[in-house]
């Protein structure tokens, strides 16, 4: 029984590390590009783009005037 409750303690610490590990790995890609100044332009026009698309799609969505 002391070993279910070390793993339950330790169980935040894995969990922020997954999450970490998560975004480095998703988005290692995406900063490299940006070191690239032909590329830098091309990146932020695509993600605001994005957030542009997204945000208008949740305005319609939730009827938000």
């Amino acid at each position: 029984m002391n070993n279910f409750w070390n793993n339950i303690k330790r169980f935040p610490s894995f969990f922020f590390s997954v999450i970490t590990g998560f975004f480095l790995t998703t988005f290692y890609p995406i900063f490299r590009l940006l070191k690239k100044k032909n590329k830098r332009l091309i990146i932020i026009t695509i993600t605001l783009i994005f957030i542009l698309i997204l945000s208008t799609i949740l305005r319609y969505m939730l009827d938000i005037n």
